[in-house]
């Protein structure tokens, strides 16, 4: 698999500064170790047209490249009103596959068809699995995604039914991890949501189209996270525009973790346990992450916004959740960790606020 003589990818090692191989598809830098990161000047200018296709132009796609779409991005956007301030909530957790991950598995995808990939392998607590096994059947590529044991069982169905070939590992979910890498190391394509930057290309479409939803720059973003994926293609998208002239300002980032396991928190908040690691038992299971591979990067982009970290308990993400279904908004756990970060930081936010609803009710009734 060899990329186009005459395309370069807008990808460099985030550790050594390496370019992307022009050969195979590697999911970490072969010298060092690292993962690799988009290049700042790598987005250009987007078309308008509906949902993620109007955004498609910023994306690098060589322009023979077959795009594999389900129809993601577009999402609503709501307001409601809370304690006398109207907050937006972006629902992500409609789209294809019901979840926000469909934005960066519509490019990863695309680019995978391109170069010729027929069998992927990933790992996933649900979400990413379900999106990956969801457009890999739609691009003919067979898929297998390993998953913690403990993972809804919802999410596996979900994913199964797509055609996917499902591995469930015992333990923590950095067991599954491990599984995983061992099979790459085997040869086998690993389409980590996690370490490849492609995915924070197809992510950054949700900053263009809050800006577009908005007709401003968002003063907040509320957002759960785990690996940060999210957080890192919004960061990388409003970065983007305001390089650009299209805004003054880059919304403050308010990353949202399970106390149970609140590694950036944790780095962020605690002075006496700065670097205290625990992986411990949530029903936010899509960000039960306590090593995320891109921390420092996380927290640069979180401290380049003066955004902040907040850590809620286990009661309070049920709490948020029956709330968020009281205002006709079902979704998992993992989303629902936004209301309890709405009501604590509302009050030291400027409009217009935004929070993420990532991942559907569906998926974990």
């Amino acid at each position: 698999m060899n990329w186009a003589s005459d395309w370069t990818w807008p990808f460099r090692c985030e550790g050594c500064g390496r370019a992307y191989p022009s050969h195979g598809f590697h999911y970490r830098c072969q010298n060092c170790g690292s993962p690799f990161g988009l290049i700042d000047e790598s987005i250009v200018e987007g078309i308008n047209s509906n949902g993620l296709h109007r955004h498609w132009p910023t994306f690098h796609l060589p322009p023979q490249a077959e795009v594999i779409s389900l129809g993601e991005g577009n999402t609503a956007l709501v307001p409601e009103v809370i304690n006398q301030r109207k907050i937006f909530f972006k629902c992500e957790h409609l789209n294809p596959s019901g979840s926000f991950k469909d934005r960066g598995t519509a490019l990863l995808i695309s680019i995978m068809k391109y170069m010729g990939v027929r069998q992927v392998i990933e790992d996933s607590s649900g979400n990413a699995g379900a999106s990956l096994a969801a457009y890999a059947a739609a691009a003919g590529i067979r898929a297998k995604i390993f998953i913690p044991s403990y993972a809804s069982g919802v999410k596996r169905k979900q994913i199964e039914a797509y055609g996917a070939l499902v591995v469930p590992i015992e333990g923590l979910r950095s067991e599954t991890t491990r599984a995983v890498r061992l099979a790459a190391e085997d040869g086998e394509t690993y389409a980590s949501h996690a370490h490849l930057p492609h995915v924070h290309a197809g992510l950054a479409s949700l900053a263009f189209e809050l800006v577009d939803d908005l007709g401003t720059v968002p003063g907040a973003i509320i957002l759960p996270v785990g690996q940060g994926t999210l957080l890192l293609g919004l960061d990388y998208g409003f970065r983007w525009l305001r390089r650009h002239g299209k805004i003054d300002q880059l919304p403050r980032l308010i990353a949202v973790q399970a106390q149970e396991c609140a590694p950036l928190w944790a780095r962020m908040n605690d002075k006496r346990k700065p670097g205290q690691r625990r992986e411990g038992k949530t029903i936010a299971e899509g960000i039960r992450i306590s090593h995320p591979i891109r921390e420092q990067k996380i927290v640069a982009a979180i401290q380049r916004s003066k955004g902040e970290v907040v850590a809620v308990d286990e009661e309070r993400i049920q709490s948020g959740r029956d709330v968020l279904s009281a205002r006709g908004f079902f979704v998992e756990p993992t989303s629902a960790v936004v209301w309890p970060a709405i009501l604590e930081t509302l009050s030291r936010l400027a409009d217009p606020v935004v929070a993420i609803l990532t991942g559907s009710g569906f998926k974990n009734p």
